[in-house]
């Protein structure tokens, strides 16, 4: 009788580890064992064309993944121009990211119709671009559906703004599970990608009365960024989010910070609140300790507000609801 309890409770265990609600790895195992190096070749491909690849496919997971959760309620286009890509935090989107889960769906679709959703393509796709950039890899927990909801009035209020302090971001971040040590190392990502001269135009020329000039901004950068970004120049204008290796995924990021050479005010306060600043300087001494809490801190946002079992829906299409 107790061996027999012991086998019940231990299937009991492994079907709630694994029912409705939960992602796994190898979830596609049987009904389509080759979906994730499907991707990868995708990604590879569209990499081949662009660098922007990989900083646009890493934010439009990050900003999918914190409205309605990591859904792919992103890609979701609309004639009214009201979804979720259309609300102004996300205007400024790559088109590249989008294309890149676009292009590998199709690449599953041919393989694998109608089994992988595009919410798991835009995860295994995250990955792959970090990978491609020289940063870790980690696997990828699977079994997402895509999200039956895309509105872009769901969008404000949901996502960081730049100049956000860091009571502001960890409040964000908390709303989504994640701590304070996962916001530092996913804000790590901005060691690729861009930022438009709108974005942090405030830290060279209107900081404060007393000083236009952030004095928290290297005074060398800040030079650099007023050639690049004079006042009134084009908004479109847009500068690397790293200034030393901005096409390399490292930890050079963080000793930007250290440095005084983050671009957004956001980046910076990490540096300068005497909470976080600890953190910072292990992750700029120690590119391990960054890999290592950056993977984890990946698995964990990927695991935002998903549609498991029998919600959502796996589209045909990235880009519209199934009819």
């Amino acid at each position: 009788m107790g061996l027999w309890r012991g086998i019940v409770l231990l299937l009991a265990f492994m079907i709630i580890g694994r029912g409705e609600g939960q992602l796994v790895e190898n979830f596609y195992r049987s009904s389509c064992p080759n979906v994730e190096s499907i991707v990868q070749q995708a990604v590879s491909t569209k990499f081949s064309q662009t660098f922007t690849t990989i900083p646009a496919t890493l934010r439009l997971f990050f900003h999918d993944c914190f409205v309605e959760g990591c859904d792919a309620s992103i890609m979701i286009s609309s004639p009214n121009n009201d979804a979720e890509k259309d609300a102004p935090d996300n205007i400024s989107l790559a088109g590249d990211g989008f294309d890149t889960v676009i292009k590998a769906k199709q690449a599953v679709e041919q393989a694998c119709p109608g089994k992988v959703s595009c919410a798991d393509i835009l995860a295994i796709a995250a990955r792959d671009v970090v990978v491609l950039a020289g940063g870790p890899s980690f696997n990828v927990e699977l079994g997402r559906r895509d999200g039956l909801i895309s509105q872009a009035s769901l969008v404000a209020g949901n996502l960081p703004e730049p100049t956000f302090n860091l009571n502001q971001l960890k409040t964000i971040f908390a709303k989504n599970n994640l701590s304070q040590n996962d916001m530092i190392a996913l804000s790590g990502a901005h060691t690729v990608g861009f930022s438009h001269c709108s974005r942090f135009s405030n830290r060279l020329y209107s900081f404060s009365s007393s000083s236009p000039v952030d004095p928290s901004l290297n005074p060398t950068y800040a030079q650099q960024l007023e050639a690049g970004c004079p006042q009134n120049v084009d908004p479109s204008i847009a500068v690397d989010l790293d200034p030393v290796t901005p096409r390399a995924f490292d930890n050079v990021y963080y000793q930007n910070l250290v440095a005084g050479k983050g671009l957004l005010t956001s980046d910076q306060v990490l540096y300068t609140d005497p909470t976080s600043q600890p953190t910072i300087v292990d992750f700029a001494n120690n590119p391990g300790d960054f890999n290592g809490a950056f993977t984890a801190a990946m698995r964990k946002l990927g695991r935002v507000g998903v549609k498991t079992g029998k919600d959502g829906q796996i589209r045909t299409d990235c880009t519209a609801f199934n009819s």
